[in-house]
């Protein structure tokens, strides 16, 4: 039987991306250095989500390269208790959403897109 564990996606500013990820509900689990031949190479940070252990891992290479996007990334998708109040904790850190929240079908959820510090799209779906 399989079980889905977590998602990884790299970083390149690990503070940004806790206060970011940390705005969404995540809690900060544990973080694991990656050390090849004597060298910090990666730091892994894991964070959990409600009753869901470690079910994000954000990875920072610590030699400086970027990253692109590409074009098959599509989105993480995030059901928040208080959409607002998420929004309202993102634009302490200047972020704001693609545009405001919608909602796709009438009497449906509200969501909205948001993107990480490093560009990544999430999906915010209100689930009060």
């Amino acid at each position: 039987m399989a079980r889905f564990l977590h998602t990884m996606v790299r970083i390149t500013d690990p503070q940004r991306s806790r206060e970011f990820y940390e705005a969404l509900g995540f809690r900060f689990s544990r973080e694991m250095d990656i050390v090849r031949n004597g060298e910090l190479e990666a730091t892994n940070y894991f964070f959990s989500l409600g009753d869901q252990e470690n079910v994000l891992e954000l990875t920072y290479n610590h030699d400086g390269r970027t990253y692109d996007l590409g074009t098959g990334y599509g989105h993480i998708a995030i059901g928040v208790d208080d959409l607002e109040g998420t929004l309202a904790a993102l634009r302490e850190q200047g972020i704001e959403p693609e545009r405001p929240p919608y909602q796709v079908t009438e009497g449906g959820s509200w969501l909205c897109f948001v993107r990480d510090p490093d560009g990544y799209r999430i999906e915010l779906i209100g689930r009060s």
